[in-house]
Protein backbone atom coordinates (compact mmCIF):
# COMPACT_ATOMS: atom_id res chain seq x y z
CA UNK A 1 0.00 0.00 0.00
CA UNK A 2 1.73 3.37 -0.99
CA UNK A 3 1.37 6.37 1.37
CA UNK A 4 1.45 9.54 -0.36
CA UNK A 5 3.50 11.84 1.36
CA UNK A 6 2.12 14.32 3.30
CA UNK A 7 1.35 17.78 1.91
CA UNK A 8 3.19 20.90 2.82
CA UNK A 9 1.15 23.61 5.45
CA UNK A 10 -0.16 26.20 2.93
CA UNK A 11 1.61 29.16 3.31
CA UNK A 12 -0.80 31.90 4.13
CA UNK A 13 -2.18 34.19 1.20
CA UNK A 14 0.06 37.51 0.99
CA UNK A 15 -1.84 40.76 2.04
CA UNK A 16 -2.21 43.18 -0.24
CA UNK A 17 -0.39 46.84 0.62
CA UNK A 18 -3.94 48.13 0.66
CA UNK A 19 -5.25 45.60 3.34
CA UNK A 20 -1.95 46.45 5.33
CA UNK A 21 -2.99 49.93 5.41
CA UNK A 22 -6.58 49.68 5.55
CA UNK A 23 -5.87 46.96 8.33
CA UNK A 24 -3.43 49.41 10.49
CA UNK A 25 -5.15 52.19 9.81
CA UNK A 26 -8.45 50.69 10.91
CA UNK A 27 -6.69 49.87 14.49
CA UNK A 28 -5.21 53.04 14.93
CA UNK A 29 -9.07 54.68 14.49
CA UNK A 30 -10.71 51.74 16.88
CA UNK A 31 -8.14 52.45 19.76
CA UNK A 32 -8.31 56.21 19.89
CA UNK A 33 -5.07 56.89 18.31
CA UNK A 34 -6.54 59.54 16.56
CA UNK A 35 -8.14 62.14 18.15
CA UNK A 36 -11.65 63.84 16.70
CA UNK A 37 -11.24 66.07 13.39
CA UNK A 38 -7.71 65.09 13.17
CA UNK A 39 -6.30 66.06 9.67
CA UNK A 40 -5.07 62.94 7.50
CA UNK A 41 -3.29 62.75 3.60
CA UNK A 42 -3.19 60.26 1.38
CA UNK A 43 0.20 61.09 0.94
CA UNK A 44 0.99 61.09 4.49
CA UNK A 45 -0.54 57.67 4.69
CA UNK A 46 1.63 56.11 1.89
CA UNK A 47 4.83 57.78 3.52
CA UNK A 48 3.73 56.18 6.99
CA UNK A 49 3.15 52.93 5.62
CA UNK A 50 5.73 52.57 2.65
CA UNK A 51 3.35 52.50 -0.02
CA UNK A 52 2.32 54.37 -2.56
CA UNK A 53 -0.74 56.78 -3.06
CA UNK A 54 -3.15 54.18 -4.88
CA UNK A 55 -3.28 52.16 -1.51
CA UNK A 56 -3.20 54.43 0.47
CA UNK A 57 -6.45 56.15 -1.34
CA UNK A 58 -8.19 53.02 -1.39
CA UNK A 59 -7.83 52.38 2.14
CA UNK A 60 -9.21 55.86 2.79
CA UNK A 61 -12.23 55.32 0.61
CA UNK A 62 -12.86 51.83 2.34
CA UNK A 63 -12.77 53.83 5.91
CA UNK A 64 -15.15 56.39 4.69
CA UNK A 65 -17.39 53.99 3.55
CA UNK A 66 -17.56 52.88 7.27
CA UNK A 67 -17.94 55.98 9.05
CA UNK A 68 -14.32 55.83 10.02
CA UNK A 69 -13.01 58.59 8.09
CA UNK A 70 -14.74 61.71 6.74
CA UNK A 71 -13.61 62.05 3.06
CA UNK A 72 -14.93 65.71 1.74
CA UNK A 73 -15.39 66.47 -1.99
CA UNK A 74 -12.30 68.82 -1.77
CA UNK A 75 -10.15 65.24 -0.64
CA UNK A 76 -9.54 66.11 2.77
CA UNK A 77 -9.81 63.66 5.33
CA UNK A 78 -10.30 63.75 8.30
CA UNK A 79 -11.47 61.31 11.36
CA UNK A 80 -15.08 62.27 12.57
CA UNK A 81 -15.64 64.68 14.66
CA UNK A 82 -19.41 63.47 16.15
CA UNK A 83 -21.97 65.72 17.14
CA UNK A 84 -24.15 65.36 20.34
CA UNK A 85 -27.07 63.70 17.85
CA UNK A 86 -24.92 61.34 16.18
CA UNK A 87 -23.49 60.27 19.96
CA UNK A 88 -26.80 59.67 21.35
CA UNK A 89 -27.83 58.11 17.96
CA UNK A 90 -24.72 55.57 18.21
CA UNK A 91 -25.28 55.36 22.03
CA UNK A 92 -28.73 53.96 21.32
CA UNK A 93 -27.41 51.16 18.77
CA UNK A 94 -24.58 50.52 21.16
CA UNK A 95 -27.64 49.83 23.98
CA UNK A 96 -29.73 47.61 21.69
CA UNK A 97 -27.06 45.43 19.94
CA UNK A 98 -24.73 44.88 22.80
CA UNK A 99 -27.61 43.78 25.25
CA UNK A 100 -28.83 41.59 22.79
CA UNK A 101 -25.30 40.11 22.41
CA UNK A 102 -24.57 40.02 25.92
CA UNK A 103 -28.13 38.33 26.34
CA UNK A 104 -27.59 35.60 23.24
CA UNK A 105 -24.07 34.91 24.98
CA UNK A 106 -25.38 33.82 28.05
CA UNK A 107 -26.56 30.45 28.07
CA UNK A 108 -22.88 29.74 26.34
CA UNK A 109 -21.35 31.89 29.23
CA UNK A 110 -18.90 28.65 30.65
CA UNK A 111 -16.59 29.42 33.81
CA UNK A 112 -13.71 29.67 30.99
CA UNK A 113 -15.49 32.52 29.42
CA UNK A 114 -15.92 34.28 32.72
CA UNK A 115 -12.13 33.49 33.88
CA UNK A 116 -10.79 34.92 31.25
CA UNK A 117 -13.15 37.96 30.92
CA UNK A 118 -12.32 38.65 34.72
CA UNK A 119 -8.21 38.83 33.59
CA UNK A 120 -8.96 41.27 30.83
CA UNK A 121 -10.91 43.40 33.03
CA UNK A 122 -8.36 43.30 36.06
CA UNK A 123 -5.68 44.95 33.46
CA UNK A 124 -7.96 47.73 33.53
CA UNK A 125 -6.59 49.52 36.18
CA UNK A 126 -2.90 49.85 35.32
CA UNK A 127 -3.82 51.35 32.26
CA UNK A 128 -6.21 53.81 33.84
CA UNK A 129 -2.86 54.03 36.62
CA UNK A 130 -0.22 54.94 33.33
CA UNK A 131 -2.61 57.15 31.73
CA UNK A 132 -2.48 54.99 28.59
CA UNK A 133 -5.84 56.27 26.57
CA UNK A 134 -4.87 53.75 24.25
CA UNK A 135 -4.59 50.64 26.10
CA UNK A 136 -7.28 51.21 28.19
CA UNK A 137 -9.77 51.26 25.04
CA UNK A 138 -8.34 48.21 23.20
CA UNK A 139 -8.31 46.72 26.75
CA UNK A 140 -12.32 47.80 27.05
CA UNK A 141 -13.31 46.15 23.41
CA UNK A 142 -11.52 43.27 24.18
CA UNK A 143 -13.50 42.37 27.12
CA UNK A 144 -16.61 42.97 24.83
CA UNK A 145 -15.40 41.56 21.68
CA UNK A 146 -14.69 38.17 24.07
CA UNK A 147 -18.38 38.09 25.85
CA UNK A 148 -20.01 39.12 22.40
CA UNK A 149 -17.72 36.27 20.32
CA UNK A 150 -20.16 33.41 23.00
CA UNK A 151 -23.45 34.48 21.11
CA UNK A 152 -22.49 33.51 17.99
CA UNK A 153 -24.00 36.02 15.71
CA UNK A 154 -21.79 37.31 13.73
CA UNK A 155 -24.06 39.54 11.95
CA UNK A 156 -24.91 41.67 15.08
CA UNK A 157 -20.96 41.67 15.94
CA UNK A 158 -19.82 43.04 12.78
CA UNK A 159 -22.70 45.97 13.32
CA UNK A 160 -21.32 46.76 16.57
CA UNK A 161 -17.88 46.73 15.77
CA UNK A 162 -18.48 49.79 12.86
CA UNK A 163 -20.02 51.57 15.48
CA UNK A 164 -16.96 50.79 17.54
CA UNK A 165 -14.57 51.85 15.14
CA UNK A 166 -17.28 55.42 14.37
CA UNK A 167 -16.78 56.60 18.05
CA UNK A 168 -13.00 55.50 18.30
CA UNK A 169 -12.11 59.03 18.40
CA UNK A 170 -14.65 59.85 20.80
CA UNK A 171 -13.82 57.28 23.07
CA UNK A 172 -10.57 58.86 23.22
CA UNK A 173 -12.02 62.43 24.27
CA UNK A 174 -14.85 60.48 26.87
CA UNK A 175 -11.53 59.09 28.43
CA UNK A 176 -9.36 63.23 28.86
CA UNK A 177 -12.34 63.63 30.56
CA UNK A 178 -12.66 60.69 33.43
CA UNK A 179 -11.03 60.65 36.22
CA UNK A 180 -7.24 58.90 36.23
CA UNK A 181 -8.47 57.12 39.11
CA UNK A 182 -11.86 56.40 37.80
CA UNK A 183 -12.39 52.32 37.21
CA UNK A 184 -16.05 52.00 35.66
CA UNK A 185 -17.59 49.37 37.69
CA UNK A 186 -20.01 47.72 35.24
CA UNK A 187 -17.41 45.15 33.80
CA UNK A 188 -17.73 43.77 37.56
CA UNK A 189 -21.81 44.00 37.38
CA UNK A 190 -21.49 41.97 33.78
CA UNK A 191 -19.02 39.46 35.46
CA UNK A 192 -21.71 38.83 38.80
CA UNK A 193 -24.54 39.04 36.25
CA UNK A 194 -23.10 36.11 34.65
CA UNK A 195 -21.81 33.93 37.03
CA UNK A 196 -25.49 34.25 38.18
CA UNK A 197 -26.84 33.51 35.42
CA UNK A 198 -28.97 36.78 35.56
CA UNK A 199 -29.96 37.78 32.35
CA UNK A 200 -32.14 40.79 33.19
CA UNK A 201 -29.26 42.24 35.58
CA UNK A 202 -26.64 41.48 32.72
CA UNK A 203 -29.19 43.18 30.00
CA UNK A 204 -28.69 46.17 32.53
CA UNK A 205 -25.33 46.19 33.37
CA UNK A 206 -24.70 46.22 29.57
CA UNK A 207 -26.37 48.77 29.12
CA UNK A 208 -25.36 51.24 31.65
CA UNK A 209 -22.04 50.41 30.69
CA UNK A 210 -22.13 51.15 27.03
CA UNK A 211 -23.73 54.89 27.29
CA UNK A 212 -22.91 55.88 30.77
CA UNK A 213 -19.22 56.79 28.98
CA UNK A 214 -20.99 58.64 26.21
CA UNK A 215 -23.10 60.79 28.32
CA UNK A 216 -20.26 62.37 29.47
CA UNK A 217 -20.19 64.37 25.87
CA UNK A 218 -23.91 64.45 25.83
CA UNK A 219 -25.21 66.18 28.94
Amino acid sequence: MLISPARPPEKPAPVSAHERVYRALRGRILHGELPPGAPLTIRGIGAQFGVSMTPAREAVRRLAAEGALVLSPSGRVTTPELSSERIEELSAVRALIETELASRALPRAHIALIERLQTINAALPETILQGDAVAYIRTNLEFHRTLYLRAQAPAMLAMIETVWLQLGPTMRKIYEKRSRTDVPPHHRLILAALRAGDEPGLRLAVRTDVTQGLRLLIG
